[in-house]
C-alpha cells in the first residue's frame, strides 16, 4: 500500500492566485497526496448573488436544497478546476473529482431535525479508487460533495475538514495536513506546537477556537480517533518543516520529570 498524505486546502485561500500557485509548487515535493478543498467564500458569494441567505453554525453552513445545488455547482466546478489547473501548471498530474464520481463518497444527512439542512457526514470512502489513481501517478483533487445513501438520492454538503478526515482514515494516511495561511492554532496569541485531542472541546467551549478553526480541530480529533497517524494544522511551511504548524496528539504528551 502507498504511503500517502491527505492535504486539505482552505477555501478562503482559493481566491488568491499567488498563494494557490505557491501551494501547488509545495505540493509537488510532498510525495503521493490526495487533495481535498473547500470553497466557502465562493459559495457565499453565489448565494448572495442569487438572494439566498448565508448562515453558519459552529463553522458549518446552513444548507437549504437551493444552497446544496450551489455548493455542488461551485465546488465541483470552478473551485475544483482552479486547483487542478494550478497543480498541473506546477507539474503534478492532477485529476478533479467530486464525491459522486466513481462512487467515491457517500454520506448520510446529519441527525433528523437538524437546523443545518442538507448537510451530511461521510459514511463510506471508496479508498481503492483513490489508491488506483495514486498508483497511476495521478493526484486526486476532491470537492467534498457527496450523494446521500438513502432515497431520495440528493447532493449533501459535507464539511471539507470532515471529508478530509474521513478520506485520510480510509486511506490509512501517514499524515493529514490542514493548510491555510494561518501558522497554527493560537492560544493567548501564541501558536501552539502541540495540542491534545482532549483539549479540543474545552478550547471551543471557551471560545478560543471558533468558526472554521473549531471545525478543523474537531475533524483533526476525528481523524486521530480513526487511526490517522499524524495531523497538523498550519500554513505552507508544513511542507518544508516537520515541526511547523500545530500537531494534534491523540493523547496528552507525557510530563517529563524535573
Amino acid at each position: 500500500m502507498l504511503t500517502v498524505r491527505v492535504v486539505k486546502i482552505g477555501g478562503n485561500q482559493l481566491d488568491r492566485p499567488v498563494w494557490v500557485a505557491e501551494c501547488a509548487r509545495a505540493l509537488k515535493g510532498a510525495g503521493p497526496v490526495v487533495v481535498v478543498h473547500g470553497g466557502g467564500q465562493a459559495v457565499s458569494a453565489w448565494s448572495r448573488r442569487l438572494g439566498l441567505p448565508v448562515e453558519k453554525r459552529e463553522g458549518l453552513r446552513v444548507t437549504t436544497p437551493e444552497i446544496a445545488e450551489i455548493v455542488e455547482m461551485v465546488l465541483g466546478g470552478p473551485m475544483n478546476r482552479l486547483l487542478v489547473s494550478a497543480l498541473r501548471d506546477a507539474g503534478l498530474d492532477a485529476i478533479g473529482l467530486s464525491g459522486v464520481d466513481g462512487g467515491l463518497l457517500t454520506a448520510q444527512p446529519v441527525q433528523k431535525g437538524s437546523e443545518l439542512g442538507e448537510v451530511g457526514t461521510i459514511e463510506n470512502v471508496r479508498a481503492s479508487l483513490l489508491q488506483s489513481l495514486l498508483l497511476a501517478g495521478l493526484t486526486p483533487v476532491i470537492a467534498p460533495v457527496a450523494p446521500s445513501l438513502s432515497a431520495p438520492v440528493r447532493p449533501l454538503n459535507v464539511n471539507s475538514d470532515q471529508a478530509a478526515a474521513a478520506i485520510a482514515a480510509a486511506l490509512g494516511a501517514q499524515e493529514l495536513l490542514f493548510v491555510s495561511d494561518v501558522p497554527g492554532v493560537t492560544v493567548d496569541s501564541v501558536t501552539q506546537p502541540t495540542l491534545s485531542a482532549t483539549e479540543v472541546e474545552p478550547l471551543i467551549e471557551l471560545g478560543v477556537a471558533s468558526g472554521g478553526m473549531a471545525a478543523k480541530l474537531r475533524a483533526a480529533a476525528q481523524a486521530l480517533s480513526a487511526g490517522v497517524r499524524a495531523v497538523r494544522i498550519g500554513d505552507l511551511d508544513m511542507f518544508e518543516h516537520a515541526t511547523a504548524g500545530t500537531r494534534l496528539l491523540a493523547t496528552p504528551p507525557a510530563v517529563q520529570p524535573a
